[in-house]
């Protein structure tokens, strides 16, 4: 799609736009977003893993998070969609460098029944609070159930759901401040396309009061007089 000039002072309105052209600029604008690899169960039992990008935290209290839940062209739901409709249980891997490759696979468009756990051939541990298992090898697993579920049109749902435990790898959490040693975690984030990146390189910004940024206001001025 080729934006023309005139678009720098109307922008671009997103209802004009195919649904696929919308979808790749907002992908393209918001980012990086965390990745989620989603277990659920199947009604036989088997463990269905999917990653999300429409993906984040939203509320601390209660603990809540969102996932953007797609369905099929068909608008039949996906897999992690129909189980989680069906049960309401599931958990969330946050993904880190090491998990990207098998978070990558579990995108495969398998069979509807086919285990991506088993094909990739990922550990799972049990749970404590819901049934579906988790996957041994990611840095952060959270337990979540569904808290509610808005439907938007046929082909996208907004989940909320409750995070009820946090499974930490170890070395990753300092229990005594609940701080996360990033240099250990070493999370990816989805861009675009097939785009990823890494969040090696950070910097701190410090929130100030408006006191501190006044007074830094009244610094730069004396400094510039």
């Amino acid at each position: 799609m080729t934006l023309m000039a005139d678009r720098s002072t109307s922008g671009i309105s997103l209802r004009e736009l195919d649904p696929r052209d919308r979808y790749k600029l907002l992908c393209g604008v918001i980012v990086p977003r965390p990745i989620a690899l989603v277990t659920t169960l199947d009604e036989n039992g088997a463990v269905n893993a999917a990653p999300f990008s429409f993906f984040n935290v939203f509320s601390e209290s209660p603990a809540l998070i969102v996932l953007g839940l797609q369905h099929k062209p068909d608008h039949s739901p996906k897999d992690t969609t129909r189980n989680i409709h069906r049960d309401g249980e599931f958990v969330v891997h946050m993904v880190d460098e090491a998990l990207s490759v098998a978070m990558n696979d579990c995108a495969v468009d398998f069979p509807s029944g086919d285990s991506e756990v088993a094909a990739t051939g990922l550990a799972t541990l049990p749970s404590v609070d819901v049934k579906v298992p988790r996957l041994a090898a990611a840095p952060f697993a959270l337990e979540c159930r569904r808290h509610v579920v808005l439907t938007f049109s046929p082909d996208r749902e907004l989940l909320v759901g409750e995070v009820l435990r946090v499974h930490a790898r170890a070395g990753l959490v300092d229990e005594a401040n609940m701080y996360v040693d990033l240099d250990a975690y070493r999370p990816i984030g989805r861009m675009f396309g097939n785009l990823y990146t890494t969040q090696r390189d950070t910097f701190a910004l410090a929130r100030e009061s408006h006191a501190q940024w006044l007074a830094r206001q009244d610094a730069k001025e004396l400094k510039d007089a």
